[in-house]
């Protein structure tokens, strides 16, 4: 049968566009649909801006610090308009760049809305019926509102970064690590945040010492943090404010309210369930280890599976397919001790097992320090860093670390080279630290707090 593409990609965020531009390095003829923006939720609405975000939220802070350190600074005023208007700017500049290099390869791009039509066959939003070889579903996830919640007004993150202005006060609904970043951010640009979690602690599936250490950290800085605490009601009062209820049944009122409460992979009208692609209940699209579905010539990476929903997870997958169906490469993305950040402030960064995880394994030894870093602790600052190595105390492989603390992300990357060689406790041990660095406690700890 003669196809008119080899492959066919719904999709042009980060994992899509790699995948289309691999594949069509190997010499594959490749099309591709989006039809919002290219770059997808990392570049448009997710990482990239919200790290952004987070720099500028962080220069209030340095302003007060400089002046411990001999800097006469004067009051500062953040604008929102001139940040966004540079904001807009990057991310259009970003989108170009996705563009281009996707042409560049030589894929064909749709700006528009595309669907399964069959499982060699797509059918765009102007009635176009393209068919193709393979079929690579990259299309994501949304943020998902809570049922009865969905009322005019109220934002998610992606309507977060088009805000005219900010708010002066705002409730946040949530407490994994979306929640807690925003929360984090519009505290440090000025707004007086309230968060809502109906947990006991916050970032639920990390460790808990991570977790603990961060709600501190969060409350230190003026967010009102309030666990075991869910939204009962929303009473709009107009002008995009609303009056809260929640569980200990206290009324608020809001400027704006966020919700951060989970995401949905982005199946709904793609036409798979007609296909017979095999979908898990919450929408994901069902794949093995080679993100192959069930009809063998539709495929599918990224937050869409619902495996690791991080931007690096979903490159890796669309490159390892690329590289297996169009490069004579059998390769699969390792999904084993991936590391992640979390860009509170101080920012915390984990790889591998929690201690909760890794004492349902066996005996562990663990390593844990909490200190006040030295930039910080000269202006005055009481809010503290931590460093936490989890052991396997028989095998004496470091099987988890966990940091938070200026710079975690940073340092996390590299550690998590030293944990995916396996290394071992007296591998940190032997490596001579860097001083005077908050980093060089991950090879200072000696003794461990607990063993089991």
């Amino acid at each position: 049968m003669t196809f008119d593409c080899d492959l066919f990609v719904i999709g042009g965020g980060s994992g899509g566009v790699r995948a289309a531009r691999i594949a069509a390095g190997h010499g594959a003829r490749v099309q591709m649909a989006e039809e919002y923006r290219m770059g997808g939720t990392c570049v448009i609405r997710g990482c990239v801006p919200k790290k952004l975000m987070v720099f500028a939220a962080g220069h209030g802070a340095a302003l007060d610090e400089a002046r411990a350190y001999g800097w006469d600074v004067a009051p500062a005023r953040f604008d929102w308009a001139a940040f966004r208007q540079s904001l807009d700017a990057e991310l259009s500049r970003l989108e170009g760049i996705y563009t281009k290099n996707a042409t560049a390869a030589g894929v064909t791009i749709h700006h528009q809305r595309a669907v399964l039509a069959d499982p060699h066959a797509v059918r765009l939003a102007d009635g176009q019926t393209i068919s193709a070889r393979h079929v690579l579903i990259a299309t994501g996830g949304q943020p998902v509102v809570p049922e009865g919640f969905d009322l005019p007004g109220v934002m998610t993150s992606n309507e977060l970064f088009l805000l005219d202005e900010l708010p002066k006060s705002m409730l946040i609904v949530g407490g994994g690590f979306i929640a807690c970043e925003f929360a984090c951010i519009l505290q440090g640009l000025g707004v007086a945040v309230t968060q809502f979690y109906r947990g006991a602690q916050i970032l639920r599936g990390f460790d808990n010492d991570l977790r603990h250490h961060v709600a501190a950290a969060m409350g230190m800085q003026g967010i009102d943090l309030q666990v075991d605490t869910d939204l009962v009601s929303l009473e709009p009062l107009g002008g995009g404010r609303f009056a809260s209820t929640d569980t200990r049944g206290a009324r608020r009122e809001f400027d704006a309210v966020l919700f951060a409460t989970g995401r949905a992979p982005n199946t709904q009208g793609l036409g798979l369930a007609e296909a017979g692609v095999h979908l898990a209940d919450n929408g994901a699209v069902r794949v093995d280890d080679w993100s192959q579905t069930n009809i063998p010539s539709v495929f599918a990476v990224g937050d869409v599976t619902d495996r690791i929903q991080l931007t690096p997870v979903a490159i890796r997958e669309g490159h390892a397919f690329a590289d297996t169906v169009f490069g004579g490469q059998r390769m699969q993305a390792d999904h084993a001790m991936v590391a992640s950040a979390v860009f509170t402030r101080p920012e915390a960064g984990t790889v591998g097992l929690t201690e909760e995880e890794a004492r349902a394994q066996g005996p562990v030894e663990i390593y844990r320090t909490s200190f006040r870093p030295m930039q910080g602790a000269f202006a005055g600052s009481d809010i503290k860093a931590m460093m936490k190595l989890v052991v396997a105390r028989d095998s004496r492989r470091v099987l988890g670390c966990h940091i938070v603390a200026p710079g975690a992300g940073e340092m996390i990357q590299i550690a998590a080279v030293a944990l995916k060689m396996g290394a071992t406790k007296e591998d940190f041990d032997r490596t001579m630290a860097v001083h005077p660095t908050m980093a060089e406690e991950l090879v200072l700890m000696r003794n461990p707090v607990a063993t089991e």
